[in-house]
């Protein structure tokens, strides 16, 4: 979800009323993916490095954050939306944190669109995390280390629940992964739009996923 500060700063607005703007955007994507029967979809909303933005900046995002939660889990219940979160989410805000859960514990029976949000999450960390996780299981005596492979890997990161993403969706033209789901991005497809994520709607979203649907993917083999 990138471009809400520079969406701001073309309109000479200040850089929340970008992520405000951005909240819309979210709103309507998750509707739009509801309509379209996807199953999981994953926002990076807030990033470990984003902690060191101004204090004012994060302070307004989190505020953001627990009101977005507040004001939207009525309409996630309403359209069959399951919340779920990955990350160092002990990192957030009491506050965030308590919405938080509550959010995902009043949505957990429901059997529509999963809606992951990445929040406080750096996909080096995830890994760090995993092989810490990893080790303990071994020093414990409840994994043979021989038995170590990618799938056991797997079950170890914050994303041991949910399939790998078949398409990443990168707004404002930049062409890095910003330290996100490093490990399951192996044969996800990549799409790339200058638009930026204040203005990223259901006709884009749609153009998206008529790109992917052209694309031949092979994971690695051939046809």
């Amino acid at each position: 979800m990138d471009g809400n500060g520079r969406w701001a700063a073309e309109r000479g607005l200040p850089r929340t009323e970008g992520h405000r703007r951005g909240a819309d955007s979210v709103q309507t994507i998750v509707e739009t993916c509801g309509e379209m029967g996807i199953e999981f979809l994953t926002l990076y909303a807030f990033s470990t490095e984003n902690w060191k933005r101004p204090k004012t900046e994060v302070a307004a995002l989190m505020k953001m954050l627990e009101r977005f939660l507040k004001t939207k889990t009525e309409e996630m219940q309403k359209q069959n939306v399951r919340l779920q979160a990955i990350g160092r989410l002990h990192d957030l805000p009491e506050a965030v944190q308590n919405q938080l859960h509550k959010s995902i514990a009043q949505t957990s029976q429901n059997t529509g669109l999963t809606l992951i949000l990445a929040l406080s999450y750096g996909a080096r960390e995830e890994i760090l995390d995993g092989i810490r996780s990893l080790l303990d299981s071994v020093e414990k005596g409840h994994l043979d280390k021989a038995m170590i492979d990618a799938d056991v890997f797997s079950k170890h990161l914050y994303t041991r629940y949910y399939p790998d993403p078949d398409l990443l969706i990168r707004t404002s033209g930049e062409m890095r992964l910003s330290n996100f789901l490093l490990w399951q991005l192996s044969y996800t497809e990549f799409y790339i739009t200058q638009t930026l994520w204040p203005d990223f709607r259901k006709e884009q979203f749609h153009e998206a996923i008529r790109e992917y649907t052209r694309r031949d993917r092979r994971f690695g083999g051939v046809k």
